[in-house]
């Protein structure tokens, strides 16, 4: 598969997901919008590795990885999805796109794939100062709650990210997309059991809609192809992703779920995507490809 691809479809994917999220959990509960969407990712998952014809390794290094993924997946989402009834499709893209930093952070220290430099402090620094204008936009509309939530998961993300690097599994795609499922699903479970604990009576189209499409693409292809990517790229590039898909995403908000978008908002992004320009083209080639 060319790298680009699966680049640019991880971006495309991760750019529609928060909305996604928003609508399949309106008339169908948050808890329950994610077990069902990772039980049809599950089914997805088993349908393509009988059809490819795909093993699964057990092995002691594929089992680390499922569970260093699984876990990682499964705190992430929980947490995403629950604070999703309180932030904004847009916001919620916005504070993944932190993620780079963090995965950085955890990288060098734990993994020591690269240095802390000057330029790279200084731009985990204007992450920093972009998260706390995004808290300040999300304090304004009372979404505190929220947004500690969503922090939780994108460093649940991060250092997921880092560990499956350290790990170093290099199991198919596909049946690492799997294994991670399976480890997740029980989590899921018990989430949706403590939070609600029943089926809704009726699923509104649009919500049904987003969850199939969440468990097709956006679980089974997007982890899929994220899975490929940190088996073929380095850590600081995958994390690049988050340079594009938050803009995506707060014009999406917008454009079809009507989201106001506050200028604390819009600043704080600004900050943000300019630390993670800095921390990974460094400001002198910044200045060269201005």
């Amino acid at each position: 598969m060319p790298l680009p691809f699966a680049f640019f479809a991880v971006i495309l994917i991760w750019s529609t997901t928060p909305l996604a999220i928003q609508w399949s959990a309106q008339g169908a509960g948050f808890s329950f919008a994610v077990l069902s969407r990772m039980c049809l990712s599950v089914l997805l998952c088993v349908a393509l590795l009988f059809v490819l014809r795909v093993r699964i390794p057990l092995h002691r290094r594929a089992l680390h990885s499922y569970l260093a993924s699984g876990l990682s997946m499964a705190g992430t989402m929980v947490l995403a999805y629950w604070s999703a009834q309180f932030v904004s499709s847009g916001m919620i893209s916005l504070l993944f796109g932190i993620s780079p930093l963090i995965s950085s952070l955890g990288a060098a220290l734990w993994l020591k794939e690269e240095s802390l430099t000057r330029e790279k402090l200084l731009g985990m620094g204007l992450g920093l100062l972009g998260l706390l204008l995004v808290f300040r936009g999300g304090l304004a509309v009372g979404a505190t709650a929220g947004l500690l939530a969503l922090f939780f998961a994108v460093v649940m993300q991060a250092l997921g990210l880092v560990w499956i690097k350290k790990v170093g599994d290099d199991s198919p795609p596909l049946a690492t997309t799997f294994g991670s499922l399976i480890v997740a699903l029980p989590v899921f479970f018990i989430a949706w059991w403590l939070f609600d604990g029943h089926l809704p009576e009726a699923i509104p189209s649009r919500a049904l809609s987003a969850i199939i499409y969440l468990a097709s693409v956006g679980s089974v292809l997007g982890f899929l192809l994220y899975y490929y990517l940190i088996k073929h790229m380095d850590t600081g590039r995958i994390a690049l992703i988050n340079l594009i898909t938050p803009v995506l995403a707060l014009l999406l908000g917008h454009t079809l779920n009507g989201e106001a978008i506050l200028p604390q908002v819009w600043l704080g992004g600004a900050c943000i995507l300019c630390g993670l320009a800095v921390h990974r083209y460094g400001t002198q080639t910044l200045l060269r490809l201005r």
